[in-house]
Parts: C-alpha cells; sequence; structure tokens
C-alpha cells in the first residue's frame, strides 16, 4: 500500500484515565485542584526566590528554574486533559498530539538536567568549598541551565522528527491521557525499530547519567558528611540535601519505571497510574518539599506574604 493511503489519519482520541462520568468528575476536580496548587505554589517559590537577595545563590537559581520548568511540564498536559473530561470531546490532532510529546519530553529531560545540577551545586558547596565561588559562578550557572535547555529541546526534535515520518493507518485510539511516546508507537502501521532503539539507548542515556551523577555525587557527599565530628553539624549538612533526594526518588522512581524497559513489556494500565505521578503529583509536591524543610524558604515566603499583604 502507498505510505499516501496508509498515513491517513488526521486525529488521535485520547481515552483519558476513566470512561465512567462519576469518576471524571472527581478526577476533574482533583486534576484541577492539584494543578492549580502547582502553578500557585511553584510561582509563589519562584517569587520569593526572586526577591530575596539573600536567596541569590546557585542552590536557589536552579531550584527557581526546576519550579519554572515543573509549571510548563504539567501545563502540557493538564489542560488538554481538563478540557477532555469536561466537553467529552476527546480528539487531539495528529499536529497538536506531536507538539504536546514534543514539550513534554522536552519538559521531562530539562527536570532531569536541572536535578543533576542542583547535586553538582551541593558537591560543591560540600565537597570542595574552596572551589565553590569560581566553579558555581553566576556564568557557569547560567551556562549548566542554558545547556540543560537545548540538549532537551534537540532529544525532543529527534523522537519528534522520527515519529512524524511514521504512518499511522489506524485505530486512533490511544489509550493514556496525554500523547505520550510508548503509546503513539503501538499504533503505528510501520516499522517502528529504530524509534525504539533510539528510546531505550539515546533515551535511556539522557535519563540515566543524570541519575547516576546524582548518585555519585551523593556518595562524596555522604563520606564527607561521615567525617564531620559533630553530630549537629552532620545533621545540618543533610537537611539541606534532604529535600533534594526527595524529589530525586520521586522523579525518577516513576519516570524509571515506565520508560527504561523493552517496549514488550509496556503496561498501558500501570503506565496510566504511574504517569499521573511525574506529570501532575510530584511537581506539586515540589513547592512542599523545599519549603516545608528549608528554614531560608521559609523566611523568604515570609517576607514576601509581608509584602503583598
Amino acid at each position: 500500500m502507498p505510505r499516501r493511503n496508509q498515513s491517513h489519519l488526521t486525529e488521535f482520541l485520547l481515552l483519558g484515565l476513566t470512561t465512567d462520568p462519576i469518576q471524571q468528575l472527581w478526577l476533574f476536580a482533583s486534576f484541577l485542584a492539584m494543578y492549580l496548587v502547582n502553578i500557585v505554589g511553584n510561582s509563589v517559590i519562584i517569587a520569593a526566590i526572586r526577591g530575596d537577595a539573600h536567596l541569590h545563590t546557585p542552590m536557589y537559581f536552579f531550584l527557581s528554574n526546576l519550579s519554572l520548568v515543573d509549571i510548563c511540564f504539567s501545563t502540557v498536559i493538564v489542560p488538554q486533559m481538563l478540557l477532555n473530561m469536561l466537553t467529552q470531546r476527546k480528539t487531539i490532532l495528529f499536529a497538536q498530539c506531536l507538539t504536546q510529546m514534543y514539550f513534554f519530553v522536552a519538559f521531562g529531560i530539562t527536570d532531569s538536567f536541572l536535578l543533576a545540577a542542583m547535586a553538582f551545586d551541593r558537591y560543591m558547596a560540600i565537597c570542595n568549598p574552596l572551589h565553590y565561588t569560581m566553579t558555581m559562578s553566576p556564568r557557569h550557572c547560567l551556562l549548566l541551565v542554558i545547556a540543560s535547555w537545548v540538549v532537551s529541546h534537540l532529544h525532543s526534535l529527534i523522537h519528534t522528527i522520527l515519529m512524524g515520518r511514521l504512518s499511522f493507518c489506524g485505530p486512533n485510539v490511544i489509550h493514556h491521557f496525554f500523547c505520550d511516546v510508548q503509546p503513539l508507537l503501538t499504533l503505528s502501521c510501520s516499522d517502528t525499530s529504530v524509534n525504539e532503539l533510539l528510546a531505550f539507548t539515546e533515551g535511556s542515556f539522557v535519563i540515566m547519567s543524570p541519575f547516576i551523577f546524582i548518585i555519585i555525587s551523593y556518595v562524596y557527599i555522604t563520606r564527607a558528611v561521615l567525617r564531620v565530628p559533630s553530630g549537629g553539624g552532620r545533621c545540618k549538612v543533610f537537611s539541606t540535601c534532604g529535600s533534594h533526594l526527595t524529589v530525586v526518588a520521586l522523579f525518577y522512581g516513576t519516570i524509571i519505571s515506565v520508560y527504561i524497559r523493552p517496549s514488550s513489556t509496556y503496561s498501558v494500565t500501570k503506565n496510566r497510574v504511574v504517569t499521573v505521578i511525574y506529570t501532575v503529583v510530584t511537581p506539586m509536591l515540589n513547592p512542599f518539599i523545599y519549603s516545608l524543610r528549608n528554614k531560608d524558604m521559609k523566611q523568604a515566603l515570609s517576607k514576601l506574604t509581608r509584602r503583598t499583604e
């Protein structure tokens, strides 16, 4: 069959999380609430960091960028999902589907690199304090953030171009609540071996290399902290890393369980549940994780609250 007759699909049908009207009602309310908390919480974190001179440090510079990416990450998915629930019109155009996939992958990978940059900042502050000021200069921090964005978007662009070259003959039903890579590959009637190979090799590299870097950084940090003679000193150092480690565990625990495995083991039901955690729940929790256990953030939030009263 000629390629032009194969690629006749112009839209897909997103089934979402459930077709039960009652379940959709409480899911709509839940996701709307979590999305609003995400937007407000991360916006407050950004405003507090920008408004407090004491927080103009590399760690909080990376945190403000992470908050921005978390807002973008959820915005790529949640508004479309809420609209589908509200209108019961679950179709999405092919071009819109590819666009959603592009930004979802780009922001997800950016999140990963920023978490690695934050781990590097903690490593330099604890293990090499004498070189910290020079290594983590504003220029170097800005370059790290720019590199994170550029590499992530290039990675996503490659996936999107390869996906756009595939043929989709039908069916057009996506058993998911957004256009993710694996659900789209299962619908293609083309040879997807190149896409799957890229997702499993290069995709694994851009996800796992920051994760491995974070693990190695914290091995060295732990060794350095254990040499501190004072128990109170050790607790203080670990407390500055606790929030970051919590976010890393939530983010990579779910990401790895979904993407770092062969497509033959792909499970629609399991993946939808896990995907909700890292696309909606984790970005919503990040502001609380970083603010509730952080004395400097609490003080900055108090100042921001007094200024707005």
